[in-house]
Order: C-alpha cells, then sequence, then structure tokens
C-alpha cells in the first residue's frame, strides 16, 4: 500500500485499504475485510461500482472474487482497468429475485470476497441471512442496491454517493482528466460517526480517498462540489 503525501491513501492492486487512515496505524475508514459486509449507495453513473472492483482487486491477487451482475452491465474490460487479476473474477449474471439469495449464498461460501448487485424488491430477511452467512464463512461481501438502501446496520460500513463532478471538459468538450466522489461514510466502521469523504479517480488502477476536510482547499475557484 502506498502512502501519498497529505495522509489519505492509495488502493491498487497490490492492498485492500482505501483509506482515510484515522483509526489505527495502517488502516483506514474504508476497507473490505473478512466477515463483514459493505453497502454502496446511490445512483448510476456515480462511480460506485468502479470503487466496489477496486475493493476487490487486492483480493483476486490471493484468491477467486466473483461479482453478482444483477443489471447485466458489467464489462469486464473495466475490472481489469480496475486492477483484479483476470484468471481470478467470476462473473454470474443473475436477474431472477427468487433466486438471487441463493445465488449470491453459493458464491459467499465458495469465494473469499464478493460484489453482489441486489435486485429491487429483496426482502430484509434475506438480506441480513445473508449478511450472518458472511460473518460466520469470513467472506468479504460489498452490497449494490440497484434501487433504495440496504437494512439498517446490515452494513458495517455503508458508503453513500452524495456528488460527484468531472474535471476536464469545461467548455462541453475535451479530455476527461478525472472524477471526484463525495460520500458520506458511516457504520461500525467509523464508530458510528457519519464522515464525509472524497474519492479522486483518474482513470488508473488507484483510487485515491481523502477526507473532505483536507479536500476543501482543493474546491476553491468552482470544482463544482458542494460541502457535505
Amino acid at each position: 500500500m502506498k502512502e501519498p503525501s497529505g495522509g489519505s491513501f492509495v488502493i491498487g492492486p497490490a492492498g485492500d485499504v482505501v483509506a482515510v487512515g484515522e483509526e489505527r496505524p495502517g488502516e483506514g475508514v474504508v476497507a473490505l475485510r473478512p466477515g463483514r459486509v459493505v453497502g454502496l449507495i446511490g445512483p448510476p453513473g456515480t462511480g460506485l461500482t468502479r470503487l466496489g472492483l477496486s475493493l476487490l482487486a487486492g483480493r483476486s491477487h490471493r484468491g477467486p472474487v466473483a461479482f453478482l451482475d444483477v443489471r447485466g452491465w458489467l464489462c469486464p474490460a473495466a475490472a481489469w482497468e480496475a486492477g483484479l487479476a483476470p484468471e481470478r473474477l467470476v462473473v454470474v449474471r443473475c436477474d431472477d429475485k427468487a433466486r438471487w439469495a441463493q445465488v449470491a449464498a453459493a458464491l459467499c461460501e465458495g469465494v473469499q470476497a464478493v460484489y453482489a448487485e441486489v435486485p429491487v424488491g429483496t426482502k430484509e430477511a434475506l438480506l441480513r441471512r445473508l449478511g450472518a452467512l458472511v460473518r460466520s464463512r469470513h467472506a468479504a461481501l460489498v452490497l449494490r442496491p440497484v434501487q433504495g438502501d440496504l437494512p439498517a446496520g446490515l452494513a458495517h460500513l455503508r458508503l453513500e454517493a452524495r456528488e460527484v463532478a468531472w474535471e476536464g471538459p469545461d467548455a462541453g468538450h475535451g479530455r476527461l482528466e478525472r472524477r471526484r466522489l463525495v460520500m458520506a461514510a458511516s457504520g461500525k466502521a467509523t464508530g458510528g460517526v457519519t464522515r464525509v469523504v472524497e474519492v479522486e479517480d483518474d482513470g488508473t488502477d488507484d483510487l485515491r480517498v481523502v477526507p473532505r476536510l483536507a479536500a476543501a482547499p482543493a474546491l476553491v475557484g468552482g470544482a463544482g462540489i458542494a460541502a457535505g
């Protein structure tokens, strides 16, 4: 894991942590850990799928990981660009709400880390049962509802997209240089305190995650992201 200036951390193919590094030495607020559920909440187009893939990247270099695709939108090239090992990623497509929980449970029992889109209308009891399975199997699970939210308390770490801004095409055209995503992080992983963090994505394998206050000076002058 690399540590850039300013106290932020970087996630890439070599590591699991994406994070702010305010908890304990060497650890951060945003991380993928065995026996825990990470929830990604927000509309399409906010970069949450790429964030989830980046969370899987480090695990994919130690063993197989899985992506449960409900919408049929996953492009394998996007996974490779996020740093996943091509030979270690299993993609399963299932848009059948009646079978989804069974498929998700089988994946959690078979691989060490799973990213699962959650279909609309999935019952709370099924999601909580899946969370219990993850804890018992010491698997790591990222849940991404297609619409809406997860049941309260299910996710050890809940990341909600607040705002996204693109840098580069200021005049309506030009080259996209980076995407900035403002997220609210909450749950037991943050000690019950909601923290606002900013993710910088310049299209490389690495995603830089910094505390919102640390990122604030860079927003002066019209970066286009409101305070959280």
